[in-house]
C-alpha cells in the first residue's frame, strides 16, 4: 500500500512538473512573453561582437524631439549564455576541398553548445542583436544549426536586444559564467540541408526553386564577396533581398507576418508553398529566406544549400550574370 501510494506521488509529481513547463508560442517570441517567461527557458545571445556583452549600452535622448534613440547596444538579458558567432560555423574537407562557413560535425557543434552551458530539455530562445539583417542572420543561421541537430524547441527574440532595451527593460552586465551543459546533439537531419548536386538538379529541372538571399548587386553580379570565386546567381534562381525579411521600429528590427511574407514571396517569382533551397555567398543570410518561408510560412519543404556560392564556385560550377 505504501508502495503505491509513493508510485502515486511519484507519478502525481511528475505529472505536476511537465504541466508547468512552459511551451514556446511558435518560432517567433516577442519581449513582452520572454519578459514574462525568461526563468523557464535558456536564453542565448548570438552575437560576432561578444565585447557587448559585458558592455554598458547607451541610450540618448533627442534635444528636439525627445525620442529615445540607441546609440549603442551592449549588456545581456539576466542569465543569459553567450555563443560567439565567429565559432558557430567550421572550415571542412568535402571531396579534397576545404570549404569554409559549413555547418561543424555533430560532437563539434555538441561541445560548442555545452560549453555555452545549454542544457537538455529546457526551451531555448535566441536573441541577436536586432540592429542590422546581417546580425539577425546570426541568430536565424544558429537556429537552422540546431534544428539539423534534432533541437525542436528553439525560437528567437523578434527585435532582439535593440527592441529590449526599447522597451525599457533591463539588462545586466555581469559576468556571469554559467556551468557547462548536457545538451546532445541528435541525428543529423538531412531534409534540411542540400547538396550541391540537388542545387543544380533544381537549376536544371525547375521542379524544386532556388531563393537567392543576397542584395540584387550581387544576385545580378555586379558586385561579389571575396570568397566567392565568379559573380552572378545558379541559373533559374529568383532573387528574394534580406532587406525584405524585417521592418524597422523604433531602433529595432522586427519580422513581418505570414501573410506579408506570402506576398513578398509571390512578388518575387517564387511559390511560397513550393519546394525550395535557400542559398547566398556562404549560408549566413540563407538562414534568413530559410526561416520565413520554413518557419514562418510554414512551408516545411525548405533546404538550405551550406557553404552557398563559396562551395559551388569552388567546385567549378557555373553562375549567370548581366553583361559588364
Amino acid at each position: 500500500m505504501k508502495l503505491y501510494k509513493f508510485i502515486a506521488a511519484l507519478s502525481f509529481s511528475t505529472f505536476a512538473a511537465l504541466a508547468q513547463a512552459v511551451t514556446l508560442p511558435g518560432s517567433v517570441v516577442d519581449a513582452e512573453w520572454l519578459a514574462k517567461n525568461k526563468s523557464e527557458v535558456q536564453i542565448i545571445e548570438v552575437t560576432s561582437d561578444v565585447a557587448s556583452f559585458l558592455r554598458n549600452p547607451e541610450i540618448e535622448t533627442d534635444k528636439k524631439t525627445g525620442k529615445k534613440v540607441l546609440a549603442e547596444v551592449g549588456g545581456h538579458i539576466e542569465g543569459s549564455a553567450l555563443l560567439d558567432f565567429t565559432k558557430v560555423r567550421a572550415e571542412r574537407m568535402i571531396e579534397q576541398k576545404k570549404v569554409k562557413y559549413l555547418i561543424p560535425e555533430k560532437a563539434d557543434f555538441e561541445k560548442l553548445v555545452q560549453t555555452a552551458g545549454i542544457q537538455a530539455g529546457k526551451p531555448i530562445v535566441l536573441v541577436p542583436i536586432g540592429l542590422d539583417i546581417a546580425d539577425v542572420d546570426e541568430a536565424l543561421r544558429v537556429l537552422w544549426q540546431f534544428k539539423v541537430y534534432g533541437e525542436r524547441n528553439i525560437a528567437v527574440l523578434d527585435g532582439g536586444l535593440a527592441g529590449w532595451l526599447m522597451d525599457g527593460k533591463a539588462v545586466s552586465t555581469e559576468d556571469r559564467r554559467l556551468k557547462a551543459g548536457n545538451w546532445q546533439a541528435r541525428d543529423y537531419r538531412k531534409e534540411l540541408v542540400a547538396t550541391s548536386d540537388e542545387v543544380d538538379a533544381a537549376s536544371k529541372s525547375g521542379k524544386t526553386q532556388l531563393i537567392d538571399s543576397r542584395p540584387p548587386s550581387q544576385y545580378f553580379g555586379v558586385t561579389k564577396r571575396d570568397y566567392v570565386s565568379g559573380y552572378g546567381h545558379i541559373a533559374g534562381a529568383k532573387d528574394f533581398a534580406p532587406e525584405l525579411l524585417t521592418r524597422a521600429k523604433n531602433g529595432a528590427l522586427y519580422f513581418l507576418n505570414k501573410n506579408t511574407y506570402e506576398a513578398l514571396l509571390t512578388a518575387s517569382g517564387i511559390n511560397p508553398t513550393m519546394p525550395a533551397i535557400s542559398y547566398c555567398n556562404s549560408g549566413h543570410f540563407a538562414a534568413g529566406s530559410w526561416f520565413v518561408v520554413n518557419e514562418i510560412v510554414g512551408n516545411t519543404s525548405v533546404k538550405l544549400y551550406d557553404g552557398s556560392l563559396h562551395l559551388w564556385t569552388i567546385e567549378g560550377r557555373p553562375l549567370v550574370s548581366v553583361p559588364l
